[in-house]
């Protein structure tokens, strides 16, 4: 068979020298890569079973092993490590270079070199990961071991690392941390940084986290913490690159090299006077095309889309989003600029703001905790309330059964059958208008001075559902019910009323659905509390009570 698979490789055919080897064992497959040309070795590799050449790889000898995982792509060297053992891969991370162990070094393999303390190996690795991926490995880890590992990451990456951990992981971590470790995180820390930082920790891990900051950083956070907040105050940086119109680039150049090593951003300078008013802003590459002894002031874009400090921050992050900013600068009342929003903090914002309005849609007080963090309590405290609301505002719906029950008996009891399509349809009904106006909503598309636009177009949609569904609705009753399973019950008129009921059910609800989040925002109230919950219940009660009167009316 190995002779077979030679003569398919003479002929590049990978699939019939992979297929020549089925019975062939790792050991034997092994040595045959190993003499295998190198530029046939990816294309055989790849026709391999991921188990197969997982057992195939820690046989073979380390030059083969760096070829093949440096050549493969990320998804598939992915599932053939996926099959072998930590062990393994530590091995084989030992005896490779740096750039090609960061391939298959995964959160396992990390706690393992640190468990065996085998630092050496495990410095290097890990100053080449990615700060996101460092934070999921300290997730991941024992208490007691969090110091261990930070204290051998570089500087500047333990202080980025710092920023993207939980909550819970960053106070464990500054416990473990002496006064001198804490105070070389909070210099390599941006200002918004330390803010977010001072705000998510206890009174008595905040004084401690201040006391280890230089006295202008102090002045920042007090500053920044005094803003409201949701407001875009709360969560712009102070650090920019600032200039002045009567500099020329090569003066630019020469102040943004002096000061952009504690800037946030320099891919945007921001153009201010004397008394800090915002004239405009040139970007690096205005500055890079242009020649070194033109002016700031001659190339400026002094048309610059900015935030106020008392703004919404989420309208601040959604102008970053509509304009495709990489950061906004933000403004007190008198124009001067006081620092700006970045793309991160905004994509932040972004998220937090949808994961709270998914939760208040859903009938759950919103929690920034992860799911699997928080505690049954919290989870029984953040739902208890809605269904609690709910629960009694369902009463209206009783009440108006109870009050047309007998009526209805009376004239056919079938007439309680249609009670749940009506009541289920309307509900959903509701819930689609009220989910688009409040998408709409967020991302700036209506307000509501678009209030009568929006029920013009909401009403003209719900007359063609209506139709639709009441025409269904009526064919469902004649046809299925009556005539397939025999409900002799369901009469071309008892059919109608339903139907109608149906029809007219989708109009309200399509209407209720679409006003109520432009009311609320009106009320300068958040539209998604009043989403799919509360529509859901109104509608019931104002279905209901509509199908029992027309069905009394009518049929009575």
């Amino acid at each position: 068979m190995i002779e077979e698979s030679k003569e398919f490789l003479k002929e590049k055919d990978y699939k019939s020298a992979v297929q020549a080897l089925k019975k062939n064992e790792p050991e034997e497959v092994a040595a045959l890569i190993a003499e295998m040309e190198e530029e046939d070795l990816i294309p055989f590799c790849r026709e391999l079973d991921s188990d197969f050449l997982a057992e195939v790889l820690v046989l073979l000898d380390t030059g083969i092993k760096k070829k093949i995982i440096d050549g493969l792509q990320e998804d598939e060297l992915s599932e053939i490590m996926e099959e072998v053992s930590v062990d393994d891969t530590v091995d084989m991370i030992e005896e490779m270079p740096e750039d090609t162990a960061r391939k298959i070094a995964e959160t396992d393999e990390i706690l393992k070199l640190l468990e065996e303390k085998k630092f050496s190996v495990l410095k290097p690795l890990v100053s080449t990961f990615n700060k996101i991926d460092l934070a999921k490995v300290f997730e991941e880890m024992e208490e007691e071991d969090l110091p261990l590992l930070f204290r051998i990451l570089p500087k500047d990456l333990a202080a980025e690392t710092f920023v993207e951990m939980d909550r819970d992981i960053k106070e464990k971590l500054i416990h473990k941390l002496s006064d001198v470790e804490i105070h070389a995180v909070m210099d390599e820390l941006f200002v918004d940084d330390t803010v977010d930082l001072v705000e998510e920790m206890p009174t008595n891990v905040v004084r401690r986290l201040l006391a280890q900051c230089d006295s202008e950083t102090r002045g920042y956070v007090n500053d920044l913490l005094k803003y409201p907040k949701d407001s875009a105050g709360s969560i712009m940086t102070v650090e920019y690159v600032s200039l002045r119109p009567t500099m020329t680039v090569e003066q630019a150049f020469a102040r943004i090299r002096e000061t952009a090593i504690d800037k946030e951003t320099i891919y945007t300078c921001y153009v201010t006077d004397e008394t800090n008013k915002l004239l405009g802003y040139v970007t690096a590459k205005d500055l890079m095309i242009t020649e070194p002894d033109v002016l700031i002031g001659d190339i400026m874009e002094s048309n610059v889309i900015y935030a106020v400090t008392e703004d919404d921050r989420e309208d601040a992050a959604l102008k970053i989003s509509n304009y495709g900013f990489l950061a906004i600068p933000v403004v007190d009342r008198e124009n001067r600029l006081v620092g700006i929003v970045t793309v991160d903090d905004a994509m932040d914002v972004i998220e937090k703001e949808n994961t709270e309005d998914i939760a208040k849609m859903a009938a759950v007080v919103p929690d920034n905790k992860p799911y699997l963090k928080t505690s049954v309590w919290n989870i029984w405290k953040n739902r208890v309330p809605w269904l609690l609301v709910l629960m009694i505002s369902a009463t209206f719906t009783g009440l108006i059964i109870n009050s047309f029950e007998e009526k209805l008996n009376a004239i056919s009891t079938v007439l309680f059958a249609c009670v749940p399509m009506i009541m289920d349809t309307g509900g959903n009904s509701g819930s689609q208008a009220s989910v688009t106006v409040i998408r709409s909503i967020a991302l700036g598309e209506i307000n509501t001075r678009d209030t009568f636009k929006v029920i013009w177009k909401e009403f003209r949609a719900a007359l063609l559902l209506s139709l639709t569904l009441g025409v269904a609705c009526f064919a469902k009753l004649q046809l299925i019910d009556r005539l397939l399973f025999g409900y002799s019950d369901y009469t071309v008129l008892l059919s109608a009323i339903v139907s109608l009921s149906l029809a007219c059910t989708i109009i309200i609800a399509k209407l209720v659905g679409c006003v109520l989040p432009l009311l609320a925002k009106k009320c300068k109230l958040d539209p998604a509390v009043v989403a799919s919950p509360f529509i859901t219940t109104i509608v019931d009660a104002v279905a209901l009570l509509l199908y029992c009167m027309l069905a009394v009316v009518i049929l009575g």
